[in-house]
């Protein structure tokens, strides 16, 4: 019960990687406002996490206003914000030279203006507190080029260094901003870039014609595993730990 009369908001929670951060960190004590634009999914998600009570936001992160007003909300409803898991993103597949603006904007931004809002407006609140864990679920992405993914790189790259500066300016408030970078990770975003029955095992065998290293410890990710990285982050374990980006992807990137 490491989080027990913790408060922690966690975007994306409705599915994949940010429905594993919100379950682990309920388990483990916290009270957790989950934040999703998938009203029906995140609703669901509050009711069934244990303990609580817990709270369902449905929120799109492209609307600044309702981003502020779910941050205020929380901290009505439940108390004081001491974690920030940023979870959500998007991915819109294509080359480069066929990306249309508006795929590269809509990426833009959820990955990153989204968690530069929501960082902000909850590290507002932290600052006179001087306590607080801000995690951001990132990508290896944002080091290593992929095929068909440049919009989606790009904005995993900026978000890390915005995280870095966040993290910088923050430290000497006693607030904490890292990053855990998944891999393949099997989410419903990993399956999008699926073509068969055989596309897991090509992932972890990795491609020398799609420029591709393969996964050394020989398989994809449970979201659970992403969990973990973001649960010790986010905990007094890693009290002297900031401006950290945790790769968590069973050696794919040789931590390039």
């Amino acid at each position: 019960m490491e989080f027990e009369n913790k408060i922690a908001l966690v975007s994306g929670a409705a599915q994949g990687i940010g429905l594993a951060v919100a379950q682990m960190l309920a388990e483990r004590g916290a009270r957790v406002a989950v934040l999703d634009r998938q009203a029906d999914r995140v609703a669901a998600v509050a009711a069934t996490l244990p303990g609580g009570p817990h709270l369902a936001l449905a929120v799109d992160l492209c609307d600044a206003a309702a981003v502020d007003g779910a941050v205020a909300r929380v901290e009505a409803e439940l108390g004081p914000i001491g974690i920030l898991a940023n979870v959500a993103g998007v991915l819109r597949l294509g080359a480069a030279l066929d990306t249309r603006d508006a795929d590269w904007e809509a990426t833009f931004a959820v990955n990153t203006t989204g968690v530069f809002r929501l960082s902000r407006e909850v590290a507002r609140r932290m600052l006179p507190r001087r306590s607080g864990a801000i995690v951001t679920v990132g990508s290896n992405a944002a080091s290593t080029p992929r095929l068909q993914m440049a919009a989606y790189a790009a904005s995993k790259a900026a978000t890390a260094q915005l995280m870095r500066c966040l993290a910088l300016e923050l430290a000497p408030h006693g607030i904490r901003c890292n990053i855990v970078s998944p891999g393949s990770t099997d989410t419903a975003m990993q399956r999008q870039l699926w073509t068969g029955p055989d596309s897991a095992r090509s992932v972890i065998e990795g491609s020398a014609a799609g420029f591709r290293l393969g996964i050394p410890l020989g398989r994809i990710a449970d979201p659970a595993d992403i969990a973990e990285a973001v649960c010790f982050l986010a905990s007094d374990r890693a009290r002297h730990i900031t401006l950290h980006d945790l790769r968590v992807d069973g050696g794919a990137t040789l931590d390039a």
